[in-house]
């Protein structure tokens, strides 16, 4: 068969829609030679204010007025696509697309995986009035369906889980073009490094436990301030022995306040500021204080973590954290004494965290951007089959 290309269309509205376009770009570099690959925020290619509208608003509104986000997420989801209202929300997406259709065009692919719904939705319409023939299909990057990605027209929808896709075929979608097949996590999460190894390489005693306390705390106080809470738990104390590492990311002034508190609990506290090694932090720990964001529990779930779930978005990071709850994977602490209690009782329970650890492992699709990129491949292998027989 021909080289193929893949085109693939994600939104920077959060950080989880490009991180799995990124690893099913990354994942076809590593393992499908035959296919040539671009990844496209679509962003960049919309009116400079639809973009601050359509991820600043996004990024203010969950923050500072969550339970207007909730009800907004809801209603959204049930709203008949035919509504005055929806029909006015596609026309306003719609705005402005050119760019985005000439670089489509430029690239010329021979399928498009779109990892948000919203370029779904722009294709759709393009396919509608037949003026684009290529294939698109739509990842789900949530454990949890809302209705704004029931996109008709589109070739197949990939599913994070089982109850996923049943809800896709109740939605509409027929069966045949449903495939369960994760959230694609990068090609590093799909083989977990040795534990001893990296434990040395970042200065970690590999036979202490490790609990690995990432983003921002959001409703937990500062990142500092939730590490000192956990870090009352430990010797000091004497209850608890353990290792935190802290992930400040981005947030330097975190970051800075975190290597401050270094020093008085020397051995115990390792902060890191943005990093590209965190499946290897995430092999030397015993527990994930995390979001429950998508991609970010996916990688969890790959690497076999536990995780403690904290201060979830409402709407699509409320239904992850009910996902991994009732599979065992995980628990949720709704404020930072619950935290602290939570991680005292895991560290007290050794066999409940090793329980959760093996629900997590169970659970984990580290192979899912091999899987998605398999069903494309092997259905455009069989188009050219079907198109040489004619």
């Amino acid at each position: 068969m021909s080289p193929k290309r893949i085109l693939f269309l994600s939104v920077s509205a959060g950080a989880g829609h490009a991180r799995a376009a990124e690893a099913l770009r990354a994942t076809a570099a590593a393992a499908f030679p035959r296919v040539e690959t671009l990844h496209l925020d679509v962003m960049e290619y919309v009116p400079a204010a639809f973009r601050k509208l359509y991820t600043d608003f996004y990024i203010k509104l969950v923050h500072r007025h969550p339970q207007l986000w909730r009800m907004l997420y809801h209603a959204t989801s049930t709203a008949d696509p035919a509504s005055p209202t929806q029909k006015l929300r596609r026309a306003t997406e719609r705005l402005g697309t050119r760019a985005l259709r000439r670089a489509i065009d430029e690239f010329a692919p021979d399928a498009i995986v779109c990892t948000h719904f919203l370029p779904a939705e722009i294709l759709m319409h393009e396919i509608r009035r037949e003026r684009l023939a290529t294939p698109v299909w739509v990842q789900v990057t949530d454990f949890d369906l809302h209705g704004m990605w029931v996109i008709p027209r589109m070739t197949g929808y990939f599913a994070a889980s089982e109850e996923v896709a049943f809800r896709m075929r109740a939605a509409g979608i027929p069966a045949d073009r449903v495939h369960v097949t994760g959230i694609p996590v990068m090609p590093a999460f799909a083989e977990p490094p040795d534990r001893q190894a990296c434990a040395r390489h970042f200065g970690l005693d590999p036979a202490r436990r490790t609990i690995l306390l990432m983003g921002g705390g959001g409703g937990l106080g500062g990142l500092d301030e939730v590490a000192a809470s956990l870090l009352r738990l430990g010797p000091a104390g004497a209850r608890h022995d353990f290792q935190l590492i802290v992930l400040a990311g981005r947030n330097q002034d975190a970051l800075t306040r975190l290597r401050a508190m270094e020093a008085e609990h020397a051995g115990r506290l390792f902060p890191f500021g943005f990093t590209d090694e965190v499946q290897r932090l995430m092999a030397c720990s015993d527990l994930v204080i995390t979001k429950p964001g998508g991609l970010t529990t996916s990688e969890c779930l790959a690497m076999g973590v536990p995780m403690l779930l904290n201060a979830p978005i409402p709407g699509q990071e409320e239904s992850n954290a009910d996902y991994l709850l009732e599979q065992g994977a995980a628990l949720k602490a709704i404020d930072a004494v619950a935290l602290e209690y939570r991680v005292g009782m895991l560290l007290a329970e050794p066999q409940r965290l090793q329980r959760m650890r093996a629900a997590a492992a169970a659970l984990g699709r580290p192979q899912a951007a091999q899987s998605v990129l398999q069903i494309v491949a092997d259905a455009l292998d069989a188009a050219d089959v079907n198109d040489g027989g004619r």
